[in-house]
């Protein structure tokens, strides 16, 4: 995410008809849709063994949707000069409140996080799940339409022309990875988890090549396809070695902070002009590489080091870490709708 932005702000025009840099673009396709795929995956994959642990932690996924609300709306402060030059109408409302992945992600983990308290049952939050993941993307177009006339604040979230990450169809990448994960529980930890992925991955790329193919921004077609990408890399993640994620942990656990941190350098923030505006599309690649593998190591020491202040200032009942365990699979368990 954090190369793809750099060399999309800085790389030459005559670099980018290069080849590798064409099938690059094309692969980059998907950076997006995972973020979205993964935090979808990880409200899930989190959840405790006990039916009640979507409940006791409803209000810390609550809180931290509005961090993430906030932080979305607050990177695309276009600064007070702007504010002042177009005035409070539409043109400045739909810079203030344009919808981003960030806010997509907000949303979806408040709705997802009751669903997960209201639906109890194993099967029950399966099917409440499955009818997310591919009744948003259904409904996309006709949720463009039917919002044409709201407010330019509703229009940016829900879907129009020209919005960056919109709940239709872009919710329906995070109801798909909770589903994955959700499902994923009632197999064991390791190969039968990272085959099964492989196979769902397969299976949504082979279903979209027999469909004819649909790029618009509504389309529940580039959905199912960006899902099987999706679920293709987070197989092959899950088919390595453990030591080997265990090294990329580390910057998982501070994605947040990469992305917040990143945008303004490269895009600028209140009026002040970032990479794009100040070098522009002028380098070479190894120097673009360069700049974006350096901008990355930066966020990630700043980030590193807010969580090290962070976790001396908690207190000590608070810094133990919770592992899941699993737990025998049982016919009466799946009866009573337990989660496995």
């Amino acid at each position: 995410m954090v190369l793809g932005h750099t060399l999309d702000a800085l790389l030459a025009p005559e670099l980018r008809a290069n080849a590798w840099v064409q099938q690059y673009w094309e692969l980059r396709g998907i950076t997006a849709p995972l973020f979205l795929l993964v935090a979808g995956f990880a409200v899930v994959a989190a959840l405790g063994t006990s039916p009640e642990s979507a409940g006791q932690s409803f209000g810390r996924r609550a809180r931290r949707a509005l961090l993430l609300l906030f932080l979305g709306y607050l990177v695309h402060w276009p600064g007070w000069d702007t504010v002042h030059a177009l005035g409070w109408g539409e043109p400045l409302r739909s810079l203030v409140f344009a919808f981003d992945a960030l806010q997509s992600i907000a949303v979806s983990l408040l709705v997802g996080a009751a669903v997960l308290v209201l639906a109890r049952g194993t099967w029950t939050r399966a099917v409440v799940l499955a009818v997310l993941a591919v009744g948003i993307p259904l409904a996309s177009t006709g949720m463009w339409s039917a919002a044409t006339g709201w407010p330019v604040e509703l229009r940016q979230a829900v879907g129009m022309p020209g919005a960056r990450f919109p709940l239709f169809p872009w919710a329906g990448f995070f109801f798909a990875g909770a589903l994955a994960a959700h499902l994923l529980r009632l197999l064991r930890p390791g190969w039968p988890q990272g085959l099964a992925l492989v196979a769902l991955g397969v299976g949504l790329l082979v279903l979209t090549r027999r469909l004819p193919s649909d790029w618009s921004p509504t389309s529940a077609w580039l959905v199912a396809y960006r899902v099987g990408q999706g679920l293709l890399v987070l197989g092959a993640i899950n088919l390595l070695p453990r030591f080997l994620s265990g090294l990329l942990a580390p910057l998982g656990r501070a994605s947040l902070w990469l992305y917040v941190l990143h945008l303004p350098v490269v895009y600028g923030w209140a009026g002040t002009q970032g990479l794009a505006g100040r070098v522009g599309p002028t380098l070479g690649l190894l120097s673009a590489l360069g700049v974006g593998l350096g901008l990355l190591a930066v966020c990630f020491a700043i980030a590193r080091l807010w969580q090290v202040v962070r976790g001396k200032q908690r207190p000590a009942s608070d810094s133990t870490t919770w592992r899941a365990r699993p737990v025998p699979m049982s016919n009466a368990a799946l009866r009573s709708g337990q989660r496995i």
